[in-house]
């Protein structure tokens, strides 16, 4: 019986050998990819360190940072620059601590800011995806044309539009209000309607057909049909809209005055200003930078894969 076992044993471990996958080796890393990882890191320690030294700079007491620039850890821990942007500091308090005792109302500013944005977002797409809808789906006389021009303009600087508009904003007496700042940017833009027109190229034309056959318009079809279809490509533009619209300094700066209109980039220009004697409250400019700051930087990890994929998808290089 054991000769018996032990022959079938033997004619059976083969072909359970063949069964088994051999394990596989651990491939060593190569030099290349060594050096790959290590100038990847170095990048993002690059990139990363301007954001730590704000927060070092926010975390120090203002009147300390003089005597002792170069450390790398906050100087004499203090929460008083966050304490001064939220307003939790009397004058006094702020002054004593290297501050310009000056005010800030970070919660106007924020609000003005969050309302801009938002509005020029929303206004801007909704209308820049119409008009890319007209270009990649309708068939109109001069339509190439048209959108040759659409992206000649492109190449204009962006400084040469400020003298045209401010006069028009003038003209209509929106100096100094949030819709003032707002009207430029509240259309279509040439990179938006090109970004969105090569998504609505790609959709499959079939279904706009079918749709159209069952009786459908083509603004029901742009509706219920293109618009779902491209929730993502549209989601893309708005989140770089929306982090453009946010970080604007230069327009906002010529046309508000007041606070009611002022934006939270000028307001932040406004209060480096405001100099004490001893010289510009860093740590508390650094704590609503980074404040201000934080909310762009999550929106953008947020959604960084999908801008990556809308903008691969969409065919731009």
């Amino acid at each position: 019986m054991t000769d018996i076992a032990t022959t079938e044993l033997e004619s059976v471990s083969p072909r359970t050998a063949e069964r088994t996958p051999a394990p596989r080796r651990r491939r060593r890393p190569t030099v290349g990819k060594v050096v790959a990882w290590a100038v990847m890191i170095v990048l993002l320690l690059i990139t990363l360190f301007p954001f730590y030294w704000m927060l070092r700079t926010a975390l120090s007491s203002n009147g300390a940072l003089y005597s002792n620039a170069t450390s790398l850890l906050p100087v004499d821990f203090s929460w008083g620059g966050f304490e001064r942007v939220f307003g939790l500091q009397t004058t006094e308090e702020a002054i004593a601590q290297g501050g310009s005792g000056a005010s800030i109302d970070f919660w106007l500013y924020l609000r003005n800011s969050v309302i801009v944005a938002t509005g020029v977002t929303a206004c801007q797409v909704f209308f820049s995806a119409m008009a890319a809808y007209a270009f990649s789906r309708l068939r109109w006389k001069g339509r190439n044309a048209v959108f040759s021009v659409f992206l000649l303009s492109l190449m204009v600087p962006a400084i040469f539009t400020l003298l045209p508009n401010f006069v028009m904003i003038r003209d209509l007496g929106l100096i100094d209000t949030l819709l003032g700042i707002m009207l430029p940017g509240l259309f279509m833009t040439p990179f938006a309607i090109f970004f969105l027109r090569q998504f609505f190229m790609n959709v499959p034309i079939e279904v706009e057909e079918a749709a159209l056959i069952d009786g459908a318009s083509k603004v029901r079809v742009f509706f219920a049909l293109i618009i779902p279809m491209s929730v993502g490509p549209i989601a893309t533009i708005s989140i770089l809209t929306y982090i453009g619209s946010w970080n604007d300094y230069f327009w906002p700066l010529m046309v508000s005055y007041t606070d009611e209109s002022r934006v939270l980039t000028v307001a932040l220009g406004n209060f480096k200003s405001q100099t004490p004697q001893t010289g510009p409250d860093w740590a508390g400019l650094m704590a609503a930078t980074l404040v201000a700051a934080l909310p762009m930087i999550a929106l953008f990890l947020a959604f960084a894969k999908r801008i990556v994929n809308s903008i691969g998808f969409s065919g731009i290089k």
